[in-house]
C-alpha cells in the first residue's frame, strides 16, 4: 500500500461477527492515517486484454512487462510467505501472485489483512505459473474500497431468486453471467435505435406526466402535481403525444422509454416497463409489419448473431416470412368451431365459458371474441404470427376495416404464446375518434377503470388534420427475454419491483 505506517490490529473486534471484524479493520486503517476508500487508479489493462496479449506465454515463464490492474478480490489463499488472490474486473478474473520478498514484510502483512470483496489496485509483472495460470506478480498494491459486508455464503452460483432480484448488486457479483444478459439488452436497444434511424425515423421524447389517461386501456399510477394543484397520471403509453407530432408535420417519429401501469406482476409483466413506439405518416398496417419484423431481426442479429433462437425449449425462426392470420380464424382453429360476429352473444358466452373463462355482462361480441382467442389460441402461437382484424370494441384508436366495420386494421405480434408488438392503421378521423372516446368515458362510468379518458386536445389536433399513418409499439423487455432465453421479466430488469422486504 502507498501508506507504510503500521496498521493497528483489530483485536477488539467481535470475532464471530464478520461485519464487525471488517468495521474494526476500517477503523484501524483510518487511525493509521490510511484511506480505506482510496482514490482514482490508472489501470493499464483490463483482464481480457491481458488474456489476449499473453495467450502464448509458456507455463513457468516470467516477464518484465509491468502492468496495472484493479478490481474486486473474489478469493484469497495465504500460504506462508506466498499468497494468491483472485481479482475480478469488469471483463474477467486473473490471479495475483503475492510474495513477501517482493512486497516486504509490512506490506505483505497488510495484504494478508485484506478481505474477499475488497477493491484493490495492483502494479506488477506478467507471468504464468508452472500449472499454467496467467498471473500478475504483485510488486505493490493499494486498497481502493474496503468491503464491510461479506458476500453471501456459497455466493458462487447464488440461486436465491428473492435475494438476486432484491440485491442485484450481489447477483452481479455472484453470477457474472447475469451481466451478459444486460450487455445483450444494451445491444438490443442500440440495434433497434440504429434500425429506426436507418429508416429515417426521428427520435423524440414525450412527457411522463399526463393530465388525461390515454393511448391504452390500463390502470394508471396517479400523482399530485403541486405547482398546478391537480392530479396527473404516469403515462401508460406514448401514442397520443407522438401522433400529435404527425399533425405538426413530422413524418416518422419514435420513442424508446418507460411506461407505467398500476397492475399485477407476473413472469411477463412489471408495472414499470420499456417500449418502443413508432408512428409513420402515409403508411398502414402492412408498413408496420415490415417495420416490426425489421426491428426485431436487427435486434436478434445484434444479440444472438442469428435469426434462429431458442426460447424455453422452443426453436424460434425469426427469419423468412411470418404468418399473418385473423383473430377469428385463429380463435376458430383453437375452439374447433366457428368464432365470428355471426354467432349470437349467448353462443359466444357459452363457448368462452366452456373453455374455462368467465364472461362479464358488459362485454359485447367483440370483447367476447377477443377473450375466446386468448383462451384457446394465444398459447399455441409459437412461431412469429401477426394476428389481424381485432374487434372494434377492444381497439378504440385503430381504423375500422372497410370490408367489415366490426373489425379494425390492427395486428398484435405473438411469439411463444405472448404478445411482442401491437400496431394499427391509425384512426385520423376526429369525429370517429371523438365517438370512440365517448364510448370509453361511458365504459368508465359503468366501472371500467382501465378505460381511457376523453382527450379534447387530441381531438382538436386531429381536426387540424393528421395524415394517414401506421403506428406500432414493441415491448422491449419481452424481446430481451426472448433473445436471452430468460423465463421471467425480472431476469431482464436490473431492478425489478419487489414486495417490501420482511
Amino acid at each position: 500500500m502507498a501508506d507504510t505506517q503500521e496498521t493497528p490490529q483489530a483485536a477488539e473486534a467481535v470475532e464471530d461477527d464478520p461485519i464487525e471484524v471488517r468495521r474494526a479493520k476500517r477503523e484501524a486503517l483510518i487511525a493509521a492515517g490510511a484511506d480505506p476508500y482510496g482514490h482514482a487508479f490508472a489501470y493499464s489493462h483490463h483482464v481480457d486484454q491481458l488474456d489476449a496479449l499473453y495467450a502464448g506465454l509458456e507455463d513457468g515463464a516470467t516477464t518484465e512487462d509491468e502492468v496495472a490492474v484493479c478490481g474486486r478480490i473474489m478469493a484469497k489463499r495465504v500460504q506462508g510467505k506466498c499468497s494468491f488472490l483472485e481479482l475480478r474486473d469488469t471483463t474477467g478474473t486473473i490471479q495475483l501472485f503475492c510474495r513477501i520478498n517482493a512486497l516486504g514484510e509490512e506490506a505483505y502483512e497488510q495484504l494478508k489483512d485484506l478481505d474477499v470483496g475488497d477493491w484493490i489496485g495492483v502494479h506488477g509483472a506478467m507471468m504464468r505459473t508452472r500449472r499454467g495460470q496467467l498471473s500478475v506478480a504483485v510488486a505493490a498494491f493499494e486498497l481502493l474500497s474496503k468491503s464491510l459486508r461479506p458476500l453471501p455464503e456459497k455466493f458462487h452460483g447464488l440461486a436465491d431468486k428473492e435475494l438476486r432480484y432484491r440485491q442485484r448488486y450481489v447477483d452481479l457479483i455472484a453470477n457474472p453471467e447475469v451481466k451478459d444478459t444486460f450487455a445483450k439488452r444494451s445491444r438490443i436497444v442500440s440495434a433497434i435505435r440504429r434500425y429506426m434511424d436507418s429508416q429515417e425515423f426521428f427520435e423524440v421524447e414525450t412527457p411522463f406526466l399526463h393530465s388525461i389517461m390515454g393511448g391504452a386501456n390500463a390502470k394508471p399510477f396517479t400523482t399530485h402535481f403541486n405547482a398546478l394543484d391537480r392530479d396527473y397520471y404516469l403515462r401508460i403509453a406514448t401514442e397520443l403525444p407522438l401522433k400529435r407530432l404527425l399533425v405538426g408535420g413530422f413524418e416518422r417519429v419514435y420513442e424508446i422509454g418507460r411506461q407505467f401501469r398500476n397492475e399485477g406482476m407476473d413472469p411477463y409483466h412489471n408495472p414499470e416497463f420499456t417500449t418502443m413506439e413508432a408512428y409513420q405518416a402515409f403508411t398502414d398496417l402492412s408498413g408496420m409489419m415490415t417495420l416490426t419484423q425489421g426491428a426485431i431481426q436487427a435486434a436478434a442479429a445484434a444479440a444472438c448473431e442469428s435469426l434462429t433462437v431458442e426460447y424455453q425449449g422452443h426453436h424460434i425462426e425469426l427469419g423468412g416470412t411470418w404468418r399473418v392470420a385473423t383473430m377469428c380464424e385463429l380463435a376458430s382453429e383453437g375452439a374447433g368451431e366457428d368464432i365470428s360476429f355471426d354467432r349470437t352473444r349467448e353462443e359466444l358466452v357459452d363457448i368462452l365459458e366452456r373453455n374455462g373463462a368467465h364472461a362479464e355482462n358488459a362485454w359485447g361480441k367483440g370483447k367476447l371474441i377477443a377473450e375466446i382467442f386468448e383462451a384457446v389460441a394465444e398459447e399455441k402461437l409459437i412461431q412469429p404470427t401477426f394476428v389481424t382484424e381485432h374487434p372494434l370494441e377492444i381497439s378504440p384508436l385503430a381504423k375500422k376495416n372497410p370490408a367489415d366495420p366490426n373489425f379494425t386494421q390492427r395486428f398484435e405480434l405473438f411469439i411463444c404464446g405472448h404478445e411482442y408488438a401491437n400496431a394499427f392503421t391509425e384512426l385520423n378521423d376526429p369525429v370517429d375518434q371523438a365517438e370512440r372516446f365517448q364510448a370509453q368515458v361511458d365504459a368508465k362510468g359503468l366501472g371500467d377503470d382501465e378505460a381511457m379518458g376523453f382527450d379534447h386536445d387530441y381531438i382538436r389536433a386531429l381536426e387540424y388534420g393528421m395524415p394517414p399513418a401506421g403506428g406500432v409499439g414493441i415491448g422491449i423487455d419481452r424481446l430481451v427475454m426472448l433473445l436471452t432465453n430468460s423465463p421471467t421479466i425480472r431476469d431482464v430488469l436490473l431492478f425489478p419491483h419487489m414486495r417490501e422486504e420482511a
